[in-house]
């Protein structure tokens, strides 16, 4: 997919930062810019929350999963119930608990 970005010249010193940083962590423009988009977007958000950002589950569909959570006498993790009831699949939990913990303070 491509998406074409428009920026005036008071905003060349965005672009700028952008590429010092790809340079640094030899990346693309394209995936600094993901990055920062992908951590404005999914800051401070919970496993569900994620995921329904992804497209792989609605929220009703997190809900019932945390209702089988708190019902749950080994209380599971939410991405296990998930993958258990084949809602979502292992990659799709993985991905979003990868975006979560980029983004948690140690």
């Amino acid at each position: 997919m491509q998406t074409t970005v428009y920026y005036s010249e008071e905003d060349q010193y965005l672009i700028d930062l952008v590429d010092q940083v790809a340079r640094r962590e030899r990346k693309s423009r394209s995936a600094v810019i993901l990055s920062i988009l992908e951590e404005y977007f999914e800051r401070d958000k919970r496993l569900g929350e994620i995921l329904v950002d992804m497209g792989v589950v609605n929220p009703r569909q997190v809900e019932q999963g945390l209702a089988r959570q708190r019902e749950d006498e080994e209380r599971r993790p939410l991405g296990e119930i998930l993958i258990a009831e084949g809602l979502v699949s292992p990659e799709a939990v993985e991905r979003a608990l990868a975006i979560q913990s980029r983004f948690r303070l140690s």
